[in-house]
C-alpha cells in the first residue's frame, strides 16, 4: 500500500512532471502528499539547516515554488502538506520521507550537462542511494 508519498518540487518542467506523477498515485491510491522544496546551502555547508542559504535560491522563491504545487494539487482535487526547509537538497528530501514515513519518493530529473556531471551527482541519484523507501524519477 502506498500511504505516503514525498515529492521533491523546485519549480522547474522535471519537478512539474514529478509533481503530476505523484498527484495521479496519490488518486489511484489514496495516498496522502508531501511536497518538499529545498532551498540548497552554499557550498561548504552540511545538513538541513546548517551553512550560509545560497543566495541565488533563497527560502523566499521555494515558499513561491510550494504555493505554485499548491495550486496545481488544489485544481487536481489533492490535498497535500507542503514542507520549505533549507540544507542539501538530496539530504534533506531523504530526511523528511523518513520523518513522513513515505512509502515512495518522487523526483524528477533533467539530462546534465557536462560540467555538472563531472562535478556532482544529480539530486534524483542521490535521493536513489540515500532513501530508505522506493524511488521514483521522473523524466
Amino acid at each position: 500500500m502506498m500511504k505516503s508519498v514525498l515529492v521533491g518540487y523546485d519549480d522547474t518542467d522535471a519537478s512539474k512532471r514529478a509533481l503530476e506523477r505523484a498527484a495521479a498515485i496519490a488518486k489511484a491510491f489514496g495516498s496522502k502528499i508531501v511536497v518538499a522544496s529545498i532551498a540548497p546551502i552554499a557550498a561548504g555547508g552540511g545538513g538541513r539547516s546548517a551553512g550560509p542559504i545560497d543566495s541565488t535560491d533563497t527560502p523566499k522563491m521555494h515558499i513561491e515554488e510550494l504555493h505554485h504545487a499548491h495550486e496545481y494539487l488544489r485544481g487536481e482535487g489533492v490535498e497535500a502538506s507542503y514542507e520549505g526547509a533549507v540544507g542539501d537538497p538530496a539530504d534533506t528530501i531523504v530526511e523528511l520521507a523518513n520523518t513522513h514515513g513515505a512509502d515512495l519518493i518522487v523526483v524528477g530529473t533533467r539530462e546534465p550537462n557536462l560540467v555538472e556531471r563531472l562535478l556532482r551527482q544529480s539530486v534524483s541519484d542521490s535521493v536513489a542511494h540515500k532513501a530508505h523507501c522506493d524511488v521514483l524519477i521522473v523524466h
